[in-house]
């Protein structure tokens, strides 16, 4: 009797289990299933989207001197900095991700820029927000709409582009667009990967190079590089899942350095230069900002919001708070900053990562005789930040102009009244 009851329960034990398992394979089936209509969906608009209409429109090259994507240009540079996207992909998301797509499409449109520069987060497939762990369909959404609108862009990859969670790395990411760019379907994504990986000689953090460190440069026809513009993997998390943010590590910065040493030798040839000078002039765009645009809003706040003999601001806000305190940099100090105004070559720096940041200023480290414009790109978000997309303040992009001489200016684009903020 006793060996009748353990069969009885061990059987209903088995029963249950069965259903539970088949439950839980069911609504993982049916939440699949929505993902890919409505990941369908949105491709479908991306996929019909108007081409832009260009006239003379720029076409980039591979510069087999410098192993450099290059555009020939004797007039102004325009380039868009787009940043935060955050395209959850999933069922939970598929409004807002229409709203972002149809931004960036807007934006675009309108500019019509030489060139797209997106500084991370184009994705966001936290699953209670989105709906989905799967990060490649914010790629196929995106990569989608911008190979219908005709225009030449690139990226850097932000935190969330690949979250511990997600279902592919960064390597996963980088290697399908560099397939995708190599088959032709991607015929006007200008991503590369230069500089990746581990790199020997370094140790421990300071070895990961990352994915999509690049360069693309600005040439005049007289074959006298006026731009390079420098894209670099800012990381995630230094300690883990959500745990502290990244900085640039050090195999980066002397990538970085020994690049524009090298691309200004190859510009002195051109020039018949025979100085010491450094003739490149450069712009440096990723994903979280250093810790000098902290230190430079709060002299700025600190001072009064007035400007002082090291900080000077040109345009925005704090949005994040107003006391100066939000900027998500680094957890550790690096030593990028100081190596740029070294190098005496990069003028600008261009990041996203802080929604409601749209500051641009000019900031010397309080003990050099140039300063660097460190500048928050605007952003798109309609879905990481609680309330966000009923915000429209912050929404938008940044539009960079490139003077032939190398000289540059950029200022604030808002999407909701087509408002310059410079």
């Amino acid at each position: 009797m006793k060996k009748e009851k353990k069969q009885r329960k061990k059987g209903r034990g088995l029963i249950i289990t069965v259903i539970v398992l088949s439950c839980i394979i069911f609504i993982f089936g049916v939440l699949a299933l929505i993902n890919y209509v409505s990941s369908n969906a949105n491709t479908k608009y991306a996929d019909n989207v108007e081409k832009v209409k260009y006239e003379n429109q720029l076409t980039p090259y591979v510069d087999p001197e410098t192993g450099c994507w290059t555009f020939t240009c004797d007039r102004d540079f325009r380039i868009m900095q787009l940043t935060d996207v955050h395209v959850g992909g999933g069922f939970m998301s598929i409004q807002k991700d229409s709203w972002a797509l149809n931004a960036v499409a807007t934006l675009i449109a309108d500019q019509k820029p030489d060139l797209v520069i997106v500084t991370g987060d184009i994705g966001y497939p936290v699953p209670f927000q989105s709906g989905t762990f799967n990060n490649m369909t914010p790629v196929k959404e995106f990569s989608t709409l911008m190979e219908s609108l005709g225009v030449y862009w690139t990226f850097t990859y932000g935190n969330h582009d690949t979250e511990v969670y997600s279902y592919y790395t960064r390597k996963d990411i980088n290697d399908y667009y560099l397939d995708k760019i190599k088959s032709g379907e991607l015929k006007y994504c200008l991503y590369a990967s230069q500089f990746d990986g581990t790199i020997d000689g370094y140790d421990g953090l300071e070895a990961d190079a990352g994915y999509g460190n690049s360069i693309i440069n600005v040439k005049n026809s007289a074959g006298v590089i006026t731009q390079s513009l420098f894209i670099l993997d800012s990381h995630s998390y230094e300690k883990g899942f959500f745990r502290d943010y990244d900085h640039m590590h050090q195999c980066q910065i002397d990538w970085y350095k020994n690049s524009l040493i090298t691309l200004n030798e190859a510009n002195k040839k051109v020039l018949n230069d025979e100085s010491d000078e450094m003739t490149i002039k450069s712009l440096a765009f990723f994903h979280i900002p250093m810790s000098e645009f902290k230190d430079a809003y709060k002299e700025w706040h600190n001072n009064g919001q007035k400007d002082t003999e090291n900080v000077q601001l040109i345009y925005g806000k704090m949005g994040e708070d107003i006391d100066g305190e939000w900027v998500y940099c680094g957890v550790t100090e690096d030593n990028l900053f100081e190596t740029m105004m070294e190098m005496n070559s990069t003028q600008g720096v261009f990041c996203g990562h802080d929604h409601y940041n749209n500051f641009s200023l000019f900031y010397n480290g309080g003990k050099y005789d140039h300063s660097i414009r460190l500048t928050y790109g605007m952003s798109i978000d309609y879905l990481a930040y609680i309330g966000i997309a009923k915000e429209t303040a912050q929404r938008g992009c940044t539009m960079i102009t490139v003077s032939t001489d190398g000289s540059f200016d950029c200022c604030g684009y808002r999407l909701a009244d087509s408002k310059i903020i410079d």
